[in-house]
């Protein structure tokens, strides 16, 4: 296997080809990557049951595939400008399946963290480079929104098919043969790149940023503990306040040395492009929304009402396959349609979805009163996750596409990292105060009481769920699953307004199209 790089373009014309091998083994790393961070969602409940996470335990098993996403995104865009992106997607790949593996064979849910922190660190390789190799092979600003729109549509196609793969093992075998299934997945993506990539590289200016990339690190990090661990620990209490402050120190010590260095991880000066900003600040917000909301559904069909794992994935297939099916009208409405109307729009049937989901009764466990607002929160996605990403990439010099896309997908994953976090956090500090007044006001047995106060304080109001299974403590069931409807409803609820913001954000601040483009300032 040969690390030569090919010529990126023929001598003659000095215009760069996107070579069909190169296309394919793009498109095949973010599918692959897409797929090892949707998987857990779908396992949620199996992972309740047999595994008792306790607390924010169960938040932890996404998240943990998603910080080294969120926090190392850059710096392997950076690398794969520097040493060449066809080895980040082999190498991505491989450590990808590897964590799938020690996921696999997790005997609790300390190893389960562990194999997808190690899944994680390879998706963080494959995210940024799979679009960054793709950006920089193509010869026009138009071919660039196209291969955008096809990575994508690549993206949400992960989404669709891992729901399936989960749903599938689990109801016929185990959880654990969807971590196998992606181990393999992972494997085909690192022999495919290896054997049809072309090496691609932009070195120019580009060296290692070590204090930008330790800071965005320790501040993102830090962030993401106190969220997480605010409504188990107190959003006062002295370990979630001392990681409040370091995620400030952290985040303000990395503005100071992207502005400082010579090669930054991120330039600055990419915010200057209106669009590429307001896009930015879109990916954040709106992909919150979206990733909460995925996640305040699989809490609510798993762990609450304890359903089948095929109907949890069959909400999934509805929030993420419709990307696919419209593949070829949103390459179409790329070009034609000015980016502000569709994020707008995209971002507003978002919103209505979770508004609507908000309203519905917890109690209620049939499947068709969640069809519409899933269709819609999927319809909204599809149009937003092409959206976002082309007004970002598409509006910067084909030299930065590497920084662009990095830059790109560090921000639509930092809003992914979030979106379970934040949701998680509110919807079960809610739930919690929910059944402690519903317990207290009760006429259930003072020794109950007890038992279910005990319950709460030990393991948070999913494990009360859980717990209530059992004959003697089965008069808190309807307590508890009635503390997390409120408390998930509420979770719709912030997802909506986020969404509703964005959209907000994107009729008012985007101008133009797209595909007009607007050059960042190079200095």
């Amino acid at each position: 296997m040969s690390t030569t790089t090919r010529p990126s373009a023929p001598a003659a014309q000095g215009r760069p080809v996107l070579r069909r091998g190169t296309l394919i083994a793009g498109l095949l790393a973010v599918c692959t990557a897409q797929i090892g961070l949707a998987i857990p969602a779908t396992l949620n409940g199996l992972f309740q049951s047999q595994l008792h996470p306790v607390g924010s335990q169960l938040t932890w098993i996404s998240d943990a595939f998603l910080l080294p996403v969120a926090v190392l995104e850059l710096t392997f865009g950076l690398l794969g400008d520097l040493l060449g992106r066809k080895r980040l997607l082999v190498g991505g790949a491989a450590l990808l399946a590897v964590g799938e593996i020690v996921s696999a064979t997790a005997s609790g849910i300390h190893q389960l963290w562990a194999g997808q922190a190690l899944a994680g660190l390879g998706a963080a390789a494959l995210f940024p480079t799979s679009l960054a190799i793709l950006a920089a092979g193509a010869a026009s600003t138009a071919e660039r929104a196209r291969v955008v729109a096809l990575w994508a549509a690549l993206l949400s196609t992960g989404g669709f098919v891992a729901p399936l793969i989960g749903g599938v093992t689990a109801t016929h075998g185990s959880w654990r043969w969807a971590f196998v299934i992606v181990t393999l997945i992972g494997t085909a993506s690192a022999l495919t790149s290896a054997f049809l990539a072309d090496e691609s590289r932009a070195p120019e200016g580009r060296s290692l940023d070590l204090p930008g990339q330790l800071t965005i690190g320790v501040g993102l990090f830090a962030l993401l503990y106190a969220i997480v661990q605010g409504p188990e620990d107190g959003w006062t209490s002295t370990p979630v306040l001392a990681a409040f402050a370091l995620a400030v120190l952290g985040l303000a010590g990395f503005v100071v040395a992207e502005l400082r260095s010579a090669s930054p991880l991120l330039r600055l000066d990419l915010f200057r492009n209106r669009s590429f900003a307001v896009a930015s600040v879109i990916a954040v917000v709106g992909m919150f929304s979206f990733l909460g909301t995925a996640y305040s559904v699989s809490i609510r069909l798993g762990p609450v009402q304890e359903l089948p794992p095929m109907r949890t994935a069959t909400a999934f297939l509805l929030l993420n396959g419709i990307a696919l099916a419209m593949l070829p009208v949103t390459r179409r409405l790329l070009n034609t349609v000015a980016p502000r109307l569709l994020l707008g729009s995209g971002l507003l049937l978002i919103a209505a979805g979770n508004y609507w989901a908000a309203a519905l009764p917890v109690h209620d466990h049939s499947f068709a009163p969640l069809i519409a607002p899933l269709a819609l929160v999927g319809l909204g996605f599809a149009v937003t996750v092409s959206s976002v990403t082309a007004t970002a990439v598409t509006t910067v010099p084909p030299h930065l596409a590497g920084m662009a896309s990095a830059t790109t997908n560090l921000l639509r994953d930092f809003g992914f990292t979030l979106g379970p976090a934040v949701i998680g956090a509110i919807a079960l500090s809610r739930a919690g105060d929910h059944f402690t007044t519903a317990l207290g006001a009760s006429d259930l047995p003072a020794p109950l009481k007890g038992a279910g106060a005990a319950i709460l304080e030990e393991g948070g109001p999913l494990a009360v769920n859980g717990a209530s299974k059992a004959p003697k403590l089965a008069a808190l069931h309807p307590l508890a699953e009635s503390a997390l409807g409120a408390g998930y409803s509420v979770g719709f609820v912030v997802c909506g307004c986020a969404a509703l913001f964005s959209a907000l954000l994107a009729l008012l601040a985007l101008r133009g199209r797209a595909a007009d483009g607007e050059p960042v300032p190079v200095h």
